[in-house]
């Protein structure tokens, strides 16, 4: 099942490969932001998962990103950060975090275990490059 994509990240190369992995996969990237700015634009595109990195350009926003997301926009967010304890609240729609380095193998697992939790149909357990949260 493809799902609507979102990434959040300042790394040109690594927004790079999580693109050209999930569009390999069959899913649609509606776009690549770097801050609070472009992120805001971005989710005009009805995005069902995101991928948020924590320190972007405009600082660390990712958190109030991702929360943004999950709530005004009702897509699940997935962090991808090598920073995980500047997640330190539950984030209404962040379902998991993957801790840098990742490929895009990880990328399109995570994704795909996002959008079957989205449908109610997810598998006894995440593949192991995400940590879910408040489970």
């Amino acid at each position: 099942m493809s799902a609507r994509i979102l990434i959040i990240e300042d790394e040109f190369l690594v927004a790079l490969d999580m693109q050209v992995g999930l569009e390999d996969a069959g899913h649609e990237v509606v776009g690549v932001g770097d801050d609070w700015t472009s992120a805001m634009q971005l989710a005009r595109l009805n995005p069902s998962v995101a991928l948020v990195d924590v320190n972007l350009c405009d600082g660390a926003t990712g958190p109030s990103i991702g929360a943004w997301l999950g709530q005004e926009i009702g897509c699940t967010v997935i962090f991808v950060t090598a920073n995980p304890r500047q997640i330190d609240k539950p984030i209404p729609g962040a379902l998991g975090i993957m801790i840098k380095p990742v490929d895009s193998r990880q990328v399109v697992e995570a994704v795909e275990f996002a959008v079957a939790a989205r449908i109610g149909q997810t598998t006894p357990t995440p593949p192991p490059c995400l940590m879910l949260l408040n489970a």
